[in-house]
C-alpha cells in the first residue's frame, strides 16, 4: 500500500495545466503525477553518478591539453601572426 503525498499551495493554472496533460494521456490527475514521481525517483542524484563513475575505478586519465591550454596556444601564435612585420 502506497503512502499519502498531498502538496499544498500549487497554482491553479499548474494544476490545470497538469489535469490537462493526464486527460490527453487518458489518465487521472492522480495517476499521471504518481507515475511522474516514479519516474523521476528512478533518475539518479548527481552525486550518485559521480560516485558511480569514481567507483569504477578504470578512467582513462587524459594527456590531452585543457581548453584553456588550447585556449592560451591560439591566442600566443595569433599574437605571433600580428606582431610579425610584413615583409614590402
Amino acid at each position: 500500500m502506497g503512502v499519502l503525498v498531498q502538496v499544498r499551495d500549487v497554482d491553479r493554472a499548474v494544476r490545470d495545466r497538469l489535469k490537462l496533460k493526464a486527460a490527453r494521456r487518458g489518465q487521472s490527475l492522480n495517476t499521471y503525477l504518481r507515475e511522474l514521481m516514479e519516474r523521476d525517483s528512478r533518475v539518479p542524484l548527481r552525486e550518485e553518478i559521480v560516485s558511480r563513475i569514481l567507483d569504477r575505478g578504470d578512467l582513462v586519465t587524459s594527456t590531452a591539453p585543457s581548453s584553456a591550454e588550447v585556449l592560451e596556444t591560439a591566442r600566443a601564435e595569433r599574437l605571433e601572426r600580428v606582431d610579425r612585420p610584413t615583409e614590402p
